[in-house]
């Protein structure tokens, strides 16, 4: 078997098809079932007809702050900042977008007036710069910050957007891009969902800045992936893996929580524990816990791509894919879902 190139998680989309805004609706989206022999043509609120009583469905609860910053450079210079992680109260890393690279020691100023807050330029590491704020990261980010949206989204951000940017059950702050398949949940489809006998977990996934970050290199196998925290708790892992001890299924809702019950899983159970996790999921993976994944359509030669390849299948999710495209199904954080069944 020949090796995987880049080339081979390509594919052509419609521009008209990448969703730029939510509908009213959060469970009004249509879902396209991707079974090993059949794509069925469904909507999200078929969800709780296709789970079984005692399935495990795991969430994450991580909760997008509204890490896009404005300002100025002491030399007046305009400036963005994307902060990718809260290091402590005052100090964060960031992707900072300027006509020059800021140096160690330079002073930055973002917002207006009263709201304005300054930082300084701590040290450069790769593509993230270390900031030390004068006041509260996450107090600043509140008053001052605009929702990241993702870069396929062409309008500015609005108060729908930080709305619906955002899950229902979002509890611990840390993420700079939203956990999509989680979006099309409201507690009307949870409420559904537990009186069906589904059991609901959470883990958290801080989704990092990295995660749009493209992959530049020919060979997939050289990307080198971005790091995440993540945390399970004992009470989620013990769900799962008496799930998995009695053959009850265990369903990912999103890549994240697949990315963070694979990088706990030891021996085909899950250690509950935090930690950082670089876990880059190509065909190939063997999969220890999750059996089906929720998750929105991603874009073309990227690392999520071909993590659900890795899932379904490479050629099952091209299918899946043309289809949606033939259907004219929305796309991207906006947009529809996918059901996939673990390929064999």
């Amino acid at each position: 078997m020949r090796d995987l190139q880049l080339d081979d998680f390509d594919y052509a989309l419609p521009p008209e098809l990448i969703a730029q805004h939510p509908l009213p609706d959060r469970s009004a989206s249509r879902l396209l079932h991707v079974q090993p022999q059949r794509l069925a043509d469904l909507h999200v609120t078929d969800l709780p007809a296709l789970v079984a009583p005692g399935e495990v469905l795991v969430f994450n609860d991580t909760k997008v702050i509204k890490a896009r910053l404005f300002g100025r450079k002491e030399s007046g210079g305009r400036i963005e900042a994307l902060i990718e992680r809260v290091l402590g109260p005052r100090r964060a890393c960031a992707l900072l977008r300027a006509s020059h690279a800021p140096k160690p020691g330079a002073r930055l100023c973002f917002g207006e007036g009263s709201d304005a807050v300054g930082a300084t330029v701590i040290e450069r590491r790769d593509d993230l710069y270390e900031l030390q704020f004068d006041g509260d990261v996450l107090a600043t980010l509140e008053r001052i910050g605009h929702v990241p949206l993702p870069p396929y989204i062409g309008h500015a951000d609005d108060a729908i957007d930080a709305e619906r940017y955002q899950t229902v059950y979002a509890r611990a702050a840390g993420a700079v891009a939203a956990p999509t398949a989680g979006l099309h949940f409201d507690e009307a489809l949870l409420a559904r969902l537990r009186s069906r006998g589904a059991q609901i977990v959470f883990v958290t996934l801080h989704v990092g800045a990295g995660t749009f970050q493209p992959v530049r290199v020919s060979n997939p196998r050289e990307h080198r992936m971005h790091s995440e925290w993540y945390r399970i708790d004992a009470a989620a892992a013990q769900a799962i893996n008496e799930a998995r001890a009695q053959g009850r299924r265990v369903t990912a809702i999103g890549t994240t929580s697949v990315r963070a019950l694979e990088s706990a899983a030891h021996g085909g159970r899950v250690q509950a524990g935090q930690g950082e996790t670089r876990l880059f999921i190509l065909p190939g993976f063997r999969f220890q816990i999750v059996e089906r994944l929720l998750t929105n359509f991603h874009l073309p030669r990227s690392t999520l791509l071909m993590l659900v390849a890795a899932f379904a299948g490479l050629e099952r999710i091209r299918s899946a894919y043309a289809h949606a495209i033939e259907r004219r199904y929305r796309f991207y954080s906006y947009g529809d879902a996918m059901l996939l069944e673990r390929a064999p």
